[in-house]
C-alpha cells in the first residue's frame, strides 16, 4: 500500500475492494469517500468498532477518533496527508461504538482514477491494544527502576547478581532491613531469610524459580539486621539480556507485618461472627424446646403437688416415690433454665452489680465447691465500676466455671478469679460494641482444650467430662448470660496450658438496688376469701393443672384456651384475677393484658411464662410467674396481690 491505489473504472478491477467484501476479521478494512464518509464496511471493522454496516455507512469516519483528536482536527489532517503524500500511517487511541478505547495502527491510502482524480480512501485499521499494554508494562518497569534510584522508602528495592549477591540498595531496603548500603552490598541475600528457610534452601529455590519462569512471588518471615522477624511480601524478577540469558534479578520486598496482623484479627472476628450465628441458630431451637419442656414440667410438678395431698400420711413408700418424682421434675426444671440461659431467653433482672462484693460474698461457697485439693485465689480488686447483669445468674455462672475448672484439675491446683475495667475501641476482636466493660476472668491450671473442643465448648449438651458426668450446659448458660447482658463469653485454652474463661459485661451507670431478700410472707398462704380466677393457656395440660391448683387452694377457676375466649368470658363473668400464658397463637398474653386493662383497669393480671420472649420493657407493671411454678409460689403471689385489697 505504498503507492496510491489506481482504479480501472471500466473494468472495475479493484483488489482492495475484493479483500473488503471477503470479510477479513483481523483488520478493519473499509472505504471512505473524498470527504471522509464511510462507504463500505467489512467484518473486521464490525468486530473492532462494534458498528453494523447499516449503522455506520454514510457516517463520517471522525467518530472513531477521541474527542481530543476531533478538536485538534486530526481526521481532516490524516486525509490531507494521505492526499498530499500518497499515504498516511499512525498509531493512536480510537473509540468503539460502546465508548471504550483501543490502541490502533492506521493506514490510509488515497484511491485515484487513472487520471489522478481522488475517488476516496482505503482505510485499514489494526487493534494493537495488547501490544500497547505490553509497552505500558515495560514503561512501568522502567518507572520502578526510576523510583529505585530516587529512594523509595515504603519498599525495599534492590538488585542481585546472578548468584544472589546484593548489587544495589535503596532507602526503603535500609529502613525495612536495617542495613546501610556499605554493610550489605556484596553480601548474599540469603542472610535476610530465617535459619529454618536457609536450611531448606529457600533462597536458592526463589532464584531458580525466578530464572525459570521469569518471576517469583511469595510471602514469609524475613529477618532484620537486629534479628527481629517481620512478615514480608517478596517479588523477584529475572533480568535478561538481548540473548535471553539471565544476568541478575530485581528484588522488591514489602513489610506487611501489620497487614497480616490486621488480617488475622479480621479472620478472628469473622470466625467469631460465624460462631455467634451458629449459636444463635442453636439457641432458637433450644429455647423453643425448653419452652415446651417447661409446660410439660408445669403439668408434672403441679400434679405431683396435688397428688401428695391425697397420699396417706403413713404411707412411707408412696411418700418416697413422690419425693423421687418431684426431685426428677425439679432437676428437669433446672435443666430447662440452663437451656433458656444459653438461648438468652431466661428472664433476667439486669442491674448494676458490684462484682467484687458478689465474689467476696460467695467465696466460701466457691472454695467448698472446688474441694480441698484446689485453691480458689480471689484477685478481684476493689473499686471496679458496677457490671450490668443479673446478680443471681452471675453467681450461678461463676459457680459453674469454678466447678468446670476443678474438674479440669483432677490432681489439684489453683483457680484464679480476677476482674478488670476495659474500654474497647470501635473495632475489637471480641466483636463487642465500643464502650466500657467489666472483664471477669476465671483461669485454671488444668489439661486445657484443643482447637476442635474449644470451638464447640459453648454448644449446649457438648461436654468433655464423659457420659453421665455433665449436662454440657454449664458454659452454654454462661454464654447466654453474657450475651443477654450485652456482653460476650471468650474462651482461651491450649492443651496442657489450662483454660481462661472471660466474661465481658457492660459497665453499669450505677449500682443496683439492695439485693437483700424481701421479708418472707407468712407461712399461711391461704387467702381470707375465695377468688374467682380466669386461667388462660393454649396448652391443655398446663391449663388443667392450673385449674386444679387454684381449686385446691379454694378458689373458683374458669378456663380459657385463647385470648379471644378470655375476653368473651370477661364480658359475661365477674372475676377477681386473670392469670395468662404469654406465648399463644393470634393473641399473646401481653396483648390480652393490654386489652383487659383497657376494659377493666382495676382487674389484676398475672403473666405466667417460662420464656423471656416478651419484648424488653413490654408489660410493665404486670406481675410474672416463672414456669414451672409450684402451688406454693402461686398462692404466695395471689396473697401478695390481694394483701391490701
Amino acid at each position: 500500500m505504498d503507492q496510491a491505489v489506481k482504479v480501472d473504472v471500466a473494468t472495475g478491477e479493484d483488489g482492495r475492494y475484493r479483500l473488503l467484501v471477503d470479510a477479513i476479521t483481523d483488520y478493519a478494512i473499509y472505504m471512505l469517500d473524498p470527504s471522509g464518509i464511510v462507504t463500505s464496511w467489512n467484518a473486521g471493522a464490525e468486530r473492532f468498532k462494534g458498528y453494523l454496516p447499516d449503522e455506520i455507512i454514510g457516517q463520517h469516519f471522525s467518530r472513531f477518533y477521541t474527542d481530543e483528536d476531533q478538536v485538534a482536527a486530526i481526521p481532516a489532517k490524516a486525509l490531507a496527508t494521505a492526499t498530499s503524500e500518497g499515504r498516511f500511517e499512525a498509531e493512536g487511541w480510537r473509540v468503539r461504538k460502546d465508548g471504550t478505547r483501543f490502541w490502533a495502527h492506521v493506514l490510509i491510502d488515497p484511491i485515484r482514477t487513472p487520471a489522478g482524480e481522488i475517488l476516496g480512501f482505503a482505510k485499514v485499521t489494526r487493534d494493537l491494544t495488547e501490544r500497547k499494554f505490553a509497552q505500558e508494562a515495560l514503561r512501568r518497569s522502567e518507572e520502578q527502576f526510576r523510583l529505585l534510584v530516587q529512594g523509595v522508602t515504603d519498599y525495599a528495592i534492590y538488585m542481585l547478581d546472578r548468584e544472589g549477591h546484593v548489587s544495589s540498595w535503596n532507602a526503603g531496603a535500609r529502613r525495612i532491613k536495617g542495613y546501610e548500603a556499605a554493610e550489605i552490598i556484596g553480601a548474599h541475600f540469603s542472610q535476610f531469610y530465617t535459619e529454618a528457610d536457609r536450611a531448606t534452601g529457600e533462597p536458592d529455590k526463589a532464584l531458580n524459580a525466578a530464572a525459570t519462569v521469569g518471576r517469583f512471588e511469595k510471602e514469609g518471615w524475613r529477618v532484620r539486621k537486629s534479628g527481629e522477624r517481620f512478615f514480608a511480601h517478596v517479588v523477584i524478577d529475572a533480568i535478561k539480556n538481548d540473548m535471553g540469558d539471565v544476568i541478575g534479578f530485581a528484588k522488591i520486598t514489602r513489610d506487611i507485618t501489620e497487614r497480616r496482623r490486621a488480617q488475622q484479627e479480621l479472620d478472628i472476628a469473622r470466625q467469631a461472627l460465624l460462631q455467634s450465628q451458629k449459636l444463635d441458630a442453636i439457641g432458637q431451637l433450644t429455647g423453643g424446646v425448653a419452652h415446651d419442656f417447661n409446660n410439660l414440667l408445669m403439668a408434672v410438678m403441679g400434679s405431683l403437688e396435688l397428688l401428695k395431698k391425697r397420699l396417706p400420711a403413713d404411707d412411707a413408700k408412696a411418700a418416697a416415690l413422690y419425693q423421687n418424682a418431684m426431685l426428677g421434675a425439679q432437676r428437669g426444671a433446672a435443666l430447662t433454665q440452663r437451656m433458656l440461659a444459653f438461648a438468652r431467653k431466661q428472664d433476667l433482672q439486669l442491674e448494676g452489680v458490684d462484682v467484687c462484693d458478689l465474689v467476696s460474698g460467695m467465696s466460701g461457697l466457691l472454695q467448698r465447691s472446688a474441694g480441698p485439693a484446689v485453691e480458689v485465689d480471689n484477685k478481684l480488686c476493689e473499686g471496679l465500676p458496677p457490671a450490668y447483669t443479673d446478680a443471681n445468674q452471675l453467681e450461678t455462672a461463676l459457680l459453674n466455671l469454678v466447678v468446670n475448672a476443678r474438674d479440669a484439675m483432677p490432681h489439684g491446683g489453683t483457680i484464679t478469679l480476677a476482674a478488670s475495667h476495659e474500654t474497647l475501641p470501635e473495632t475489637s476482636p471480641t466483636g463487642l460494641l465500643a464502650g466500657d466493660y467489666i472483664r471477669i476472668c476465671v483461669s485454671d491450671q488444668g489439661h486445657g482444650m484443643d482447637e476442635a473442643t474449644l470451638a464447640r465448648a459453648t454448644e449446649p449438651f457438648y461436654t468433655t467430662k464423659g457420659v453421665g458426668k455433665g449436662t454440657g450446659l454449664g458454659l452454654s448458660m454462661v454464654h447466654g448470660l453474657a450475651e443477654q447482658s450485652g456482653g460476650r463469653l471468650v474462651l482461651k485454652s491450649k492443651v496442657g496450658e489450662g483454660t481462661i474463661v472471660e466474661i465481658w459485661l457492660p459497665q453499669a451507670d450505677a449500682p443496683g438496688a439492695d439485693r437483700s431478700s424481701p421479708d418472707a410472707l407468712p407461712p399461711d398462704t391461704l387467702m381470707s376469701r375465695p377468688l374467682t380466677i380466669l386461667a388462660v393457656d393454649d396448652d391443655g395440660l398446663v391449663l388443667t393443672n392450673t385449674i386444679a391448683m387454684l381449686e385446691d387452694l379454694g378458689h373458683r377457676a374458669i378456663s380459657a384456651e385463647s385470648g379471644a375466649q378470655a375476653l368473651e368470658i370477661l364480658a359475661s363473668e365477674t372475676v377477681d384475677l386473670v392469670i395468662t400464658d404469654h406465648v399463644m397463637p393470634q393473641m399473646t398474653g401481653l396483648q390480652l393484658a393490654a386489652e383487659v386493662r383497657k376494659a377493666y383497669p382495676e382487674l389484676p393480671i398475672i403473666l405466667a411464662t417460662g420464656y423471656a420472649e416478651a419484648p424488653a420493657g413490654a408489660g410493665e407493671g404486670v406481675p410474672r410467674l416463672a414456669k414451672p411454678y409450684t402451688q406454693v409460689e402461686l398462692a404466695r403471689l395471689l396473697r401478695r396481690l390481694f394483701l391490701d385489697r
